[in-house]
C-alpha cells in the first residue's frame, strides 16, 4: 500500500536527485533536498485539507489528481508561475522572463521579490476564504468548542465571510500603503496592486468554490435519483440510467483542488528564493515535495485517517488561517519561511493529538458502557 501510493515520488526523487548532481553538483544536489523538505513541511496541512475534498471523489478523478494534477502542480506553479508572475509585474515578455531567469538570476530574484504583494494579497485572500467559510459553518464535530460554538452562530449571517475578508484586506492595503510612505518603502505604489490580486483572489474562490459546491449538489440529487432508480429496476426489471453529472462535479471539485493547490505552494515559491535564486533547481526541489503531497493526500484518503483523527481536518484549516494572515503581513513585512512551516506543524501536531486523546476516550467509555453491560446482564442471569 505504501510503495503503491508512494512509489512515484520515491522515483521522481531519485530521478531529481541525479538531474541535481549533473546540472549543479553536489552543492546543487543539497539545495534540491533541502527544497524538497521545505515543501513538504509548509504543504502538509495542503494534504490534509485536499484529502478532505479528495474523498468526495472517485479512484478515477484521484488517479487524474496524481497524473495531470501533478503536471500542474509541478510545471505549472513551481516553474511556470515564477516566470509569469516576473513577466507581468516587470511587463516584460515571458520568453525575456526565462532568458533572465537562466542568464540573470539576481535581476530575476529582484523582479518576483517586488511581485510579492500581489501574490501575498491574491493568496492570502484565497485562503482566507477558505478558513472563514470552514470556521462559519456549524459543524458536529468540534475541536475548539469554545471558540466554534460562537462562529457557527455568527455564521448565519449571510455572506459574512466575503464581508470580513474584504475589510481584512481593505486594512491590509491601507495599512501597507501607509507604512510603506511612512517608511519610505519601495512598494509604496503597489497599494491598487493589493487591492485588485486581493479581489481577484476573493472572486477566484467565489468562482471556483461555486461551481464545485453545485456541481456537487447536482451529484448528490443525481445520485438519489440512481438509487430511486434502481430501487425501480428491481421491481420492473428496467436498466438503471448512468449518473451523467458525476464528470462534471468531480471536474469542478478538481480545479477547486488545483487552485487550492496553487494557492498554498506561493509560501514555498517565495521562500525557495531566500535558498536559491536558480529557477532550474528551485523546480527539482519544489517538483519533488509537491510529488509527496499529491502522495499523502491520496494515502490520507484510502486510509481513512481523517475519519480516525477527526480534529486533523480543523488543525488544517487553522494553518490556512495563519497561513492567510502571514502571507497579508508579508506584504510589508518580512516572516522567515520556518516560522510560516511551524505554524502549520504545530497546529496540525495539535489536532493530531487532540484526536489521539478524543479516541481514547471514546475507546474508555465504550468499554465502561460494555463492562457494565456484561454486569448486568450476569446479574439478570443470577
Amino acid at each position: 500500500m505504501l510503495l503503491k501510493t508512494f512509489g512515484w515520488s520515491f522515483a521522481v526523487t531519485a530521478l531529481g536527485l541525479v538531474a541535481a548532481v549533473f546540472y549543479g553538483g553536489w552543492t546543487g544536489f543539497g539545495i534540491v533536498a533541502i527544497l524538497s523538505i521545505l515543501e513538504i513541511s509548509l504543504s502538509f496541512d495542503n494534504a490534509v485539507v485536499n484529502a478532505g475534498v479528495l474523498k468526495k471523489m472517485n479512484a478515477f478523478w484521484q488517479k487524474i489528481f496524481l497524473t495531470i494534477g501533478v503536471l500542474i502542480a509541478v510545471f505549472g506553479m513551481r516553474l511556470v508561475f515564477p516566470v509569469v508572475i516576473v513577466a507581468i509585474s516587470a511587463k516584460i515578455g515571458p520568453i525575456e522572463a526565462v532568458r533572465l531567469a537562466l542568464d540573470d538570476k539576481d535581476k530575476y530574484q529582484q523582479l518576483v521579490t517586488d511581485a510579492h504583494p500581489s501574490i501575498a494579497a491574491f493568496g492570502g485572500m484565497f485562503l482566507l476564504m477558505i478558513f472563514l467559510d470552514f470556521i462559519f459553518e456549524d459543524r458536529e464535530i468540534k475541536w475548539l468548542a469554545w471558540l466554534e460554538r460562537p462562529l457557527a452562530k455568527l455564521g448565519k449571517v449571510d455572506m459574512l465571510s466575503v464581508c470580513i475578508a474584504l475589510v481584512v484586506l481593505l486594512v491590509s492595503a491601507m495599512t501597507f500603503a501607509t507604512n510603506a510612505h511612512q517608511h519610505g518603502g519601495i512598494h509604496a505604489d503597489k497599494t491598487e496592486t493589493v487591492l485588485i490580486a486581493g479581489i481577484a483572489g476573493l472572486i477566484t474562490y467565489l468562482i471556483v468554490g461555486g461551481l464545485s459546491g453545485y456541481f456537487e449538489n447536482k451529484l448528490e440529487e443525481e445520485e438519489e435519483r440512481e438509487h430511486e432508480a434502481e430501487e425501480e429496476a428491481k421491481r420492473s426489471g428496467k436498466k438503471v440510467p448512468a449518473v451523467v453529472m458525476a464528470g462534471k462535479a468531480a471536474f469542478f471539485m478538481f480545479l477547486y483542488l488545483e487552485v487550492l493547490d496553487a494557492s498554498f505552494s506561493f509560501d514555498g515559491v517565495i521562500g525557495a528564493f531566500a535558498i536559491t535564486n536558480d529557477i532550474v533547481l528551485m523546480a527539482l526541489g519544489l517538483g519533488i515535495g509537491a510529488m509527496y503531497v499529491r502522495s499523502l493526500t491520496v494515502y490520507l484518503v484510502r486510509q481513512g485517517t481523517l475519519d480516525d483523527y477527526v480534529y486533523l481536518e480543523h488543525g488544517a484549516h487553522y494553518a490556512i488561517g495563519a497561513l492567510a494572515v502571514i502571507l497579508l503581513v508579508t506584504i510589508q513585512y518580512e516572516i522567515h519561511e520556518v516560522i510560516t512551516g511551524l505554524v502549520g506543524v504545530v497546529l496540525i501536531a495539535w489536532s493530531f493529538f487532540s484526536s489521539v486523546q478524543r479516541n481514547r476516550r471514546s475507546a474508555a467509555a465504550e468499554g465502561k458502557d460494555t463492562g457494565s453491560n456484561e454486569k448486568a446482564e450476569v446479574s439478570s442471569g443470577v
